[in-house]
């Protein structure tokens, strides 16, 4: 492994959440004072994927949200739900998956909007969805009163593990044959 995939490991690893590749080359570029082109870095990072497949390594590295980031193996996600369950005091209230699910297949939406789906005020998990990161404000819609509009953020794809809002479950994932009544006809 050469001294840039170890420098490229390594941001890869501190950043807390995905890092695009546009991030990487320019970080390099700055320390350095060299240019990277993109087929190099993309070269050194299939290196390190490949090193991280090796079946003595926990974790290995995914493109995700458009970037990178080093993730825990399929084969340990029962023990990583351990630490998961243990922790779960942090975990969103069902108001907050409630909300958050509105926003994010309903964006760009007000306030407003949100509670009109919800039937209840829900001021309280919109500030929590912004604390965790999971929301952002995207402006002011054009309206009486130019009420807030949110969005989901970058992090929100990290948090799910998708790349972008397509990747979300459709309704039709969710639905159920044993629930129909009578015949479907096709």
């Amino acid at each position: 492994m050469n001294n840039a995939e170890l420098h490229i490991e390594a941001l890869i690893f501190a950043s807390e959440n995905s890092i695009r590749l546009e991030e990487i080359i320019y970080c390099l570029q700055v320390s350095f004072e060299q240019d990277y082109s993109e087929v190099i870095v993309k070269t050194a990072i299939q290196n390190i994927q490949q090193k991280y497949q090796q079946p003595n390594f926990a974790i290995e590295l995914v493109h995700i949200n458009n970037g990178y980031q080093f993730l825990t193996k399929k084969d340990y996600h029962i023990i990583i739900q351990q630490l998961q369950v243990q922790r779960s005091k942090k975990k969103l209230s069902q108001a907050a998956l409630e909300t958050l699910a509105i926003i994010a297949y309903q964006q760009p939406v007000t306030k407003l909007e949100i509670e009109q789906i919800r039937g209840v005020n829900c001021d309280y998990s919109v500030q929590k969805l912004l604390e965790r990161d999971l929301i952002v404000i995207a402006g002011k819609a054009e309206t009486i009163g130019k009420p807030i509009i949110y969005t989901t953020s970058a992090f929100f794809m990290d948090y799910f593990g998708i790349n972008n809002l397509n990747e979300l479950p459709q309704l039709k994932d969710f639905a159920n044959d044993e629930s129909t009544i009578g015949q479907q006809s096709e």
